[in-house]
């Protein structure tokens, strides 16, 4: 005769090992999109092509190339910056005065005294022209 484990038993270890892979996928999987995801790169404006230039000398340590995120920062080519969530204002605080952590665990952004209003104006144009090349449009942010 066979002995099975009992439901309560069978039922802990799912839920363990349920509550492991979510745990473990909050660190395992990174917001970076490198692999798995095919970014579009478009052909910039003079504004953003400049912006490039900008965010790769002072974004992209944290918030990678093309702003698809690292182990430092998240990916702003993301549909919660899109202009509706996170308008073009919100890139101007965050370099300006620092951002506290909200969206995802990375801990709070620094000021960036370094980045002008012109280099963020350039910045912002890059990343909306990323953004709507790869489907990130407005959409009116609901709470």
């Amino acid at each position: 005769m066979r002995r099975f484990m009992r439901p309560s038993i069978l039922v802990g270890i799912v839920l363990l090992l349920g509550g492991a892979v979510f745990i473990g996928g909050k660190y395992l999987f990174k917001p970076n999109q490198d692999s798995t995801y095919s970014l579009i790169i478009p052909n910039f404006s003079a504004l953003a092509a400049q912006g490039q230039t900008s965010f790769n000398a002072n974004c992209a340590q944290c918030h990678g190339l093309n702003a698809t995120g690292s182990d430092s920062g998240p990916p702003l080519v993301h549909d919660i910056y899109n202009p509706g969530h996170h308008g073009d204002a919100s890139f101007y605080r965050a370099a300006n005065v620092g951002s506290p952590q909200h969206h995802w665990s990375f801990g709070d952004m620094p000021p960036q005294p370094q980045v002008n209003d012109d280099d963020i104006a350039a910045i912002v144009r890059f990343i909306r022209e990323l953004q709507v090349a790869n489907g990130i449009l407005y959409r009116k942010h609901q709470m």
